[in-house]
């Protein structure tokens, strides 16, 4: 008999500012606050204590963790949502539930740069949101999306996996697709949104090649296309989309990607310094046609050069707004010295 429930161990963990719950056979519940991992409760979990939490969350998917190995979901648990995955582990199954907030944020509450405010008045080009697992990049696209929602009458098609925020439709009709139930992959739900009279599109993840084209087609063709990218900084996004592709067509993507590329953010969650919870800390780049040029002839390393010359529109570097965090008394100087790209730059303009 499970002490406690699903509904249990999420309500705890909200009361207690959690982001994440991790149930684990042999272990007692832990979760993350302010990316530090706690206990949640004191009872171990056994291996039936983790089936039953598997079938309760999986439902009628249940028997695919048996045949693939792990399952993603996304449930609404006593009133908050929650990103699912369930995982196999030598031979029992393992829980990692991400809470969601009910309420998408204002895109100005989110201590963005301020130039990030202007993304939603785009009309056509991509702009990729790039993190680490954790970073906050769905709820900076939740919030630039809902942005557009509240401004602009326009039709919004996702592709997520799985559906994580909801939208509210105000002004844009918005259609919400999950990979898995409502397209088998990135690739075959991009291929058939290009008929479906979209105007902005989100990709939950680019992931494989065949998403990364047809997403810079939608974008040559007049979409506006918001995607996610597993990286830290804007210039290994680019060098990162470009490598997915064989030697031969590496030219023509950087073309491509030098015409429709609008900006990229690349953000990370640390620590605040004298209370509980975390801020962001943000890469900028606005695309210029400077920046097009490195990116068309293949000059990527140069690139957070232009992104430092490039602060009238808006530009900024990781390591320029870590300084600017700890000079704002939001993060400490170990914080920002930890976070940074270049060690020995960020080292010399806190003066430690």
């Amino acid at each position: 008999m499970l002490i406690r429930t699903i509904e249990d161990l999420v309500s705890m963990a909200r009361t207690k500012g959690s982001s994440d719950v991790h149930l684990v056979c042999g272990l007692a519940p832990k979760c993350r606050i302010d990316g530090q991992m706690e206990d949640l409760d004191s009872t171990p979990l056994s291996h039936e204590d983790l089936e039953r939490y598997a079938q309760a969350l999986a439902g009628e998917q249940y028997d695919e963790i048996r045949t693939i190995g792990e399952l993603d979901l996304a449930r609404d648990i006593g009133g908050t949502r929650v990103r699912v995955n369930l995982y196999r582990v030598q031979g029992h199954v393992s829980v990692a539930l991400r809470l969601l907030s009910n309420v998408i944020p204002p895109l100005m509450a989110l201590n963005l740069p301020p130039a990030v405010n202007d993304l939603p008045k785009l009309q056509r080009g991509i702009v990729l949101v790039t993190g680490e697992t954790g970073s906050g990049k769905s709820t900076t696209l939740a919030a630039l999306l809902d942005e557009i929602n509240h401004t602009r009458r326009q039709h919004i098609i996702t592709l997520e996996d799985p559906v994580e925020y909801m939208y509210k439709p105000d002004l844009c009709v918005i259609n919400q697709r999950e990979i898995g139930s409502d397209t088998r992959s990135y690739a075959d739900g991009l291929r058939a949104i290009l008929r479906e009279d979209p105007d902005i599109i989100l990709i939950g993840e680019m992931r494989d090649l065949d998403t990364i084209e047809i997403a810079l087609t939608a974008a040559e063709t007049g979409h506006l296309v918001f995607a996610t990218l597993h990286t830290n900084s804007a210039a290994d996004s680019v060098d990162r989309i470009v490598q997915v592709f064989p030697g031969e067509k590496q030219p023509q993507v950087r073309m491509q990607l030098s015409s429709t590329l609008q900006a990229v953010l690349a953000q990370q969650l640390l620590p605040k310094k004298n209370e509980r919870g975390r801020i962001a800390a943000c890469e900028l780049m606005m695309v210029t046609p400077a920046i097009r040029n490195l990116i068309r002839e293949g000059k990527t390393p140069q690139i957070d050069n232009a992104i430092q010359t490039s602060a009238q529109n808006g530009s900024i570097t990781m390591d320029n707004a870590l300084i600017q965090l700890y000079r704002n008394k939001y993060i400490t100087a170990e914080t920002a010295k930890n976070a940074s790209h270049n060690y020995e730059y960020v080292k010399r303009a806190i003066g430690f």
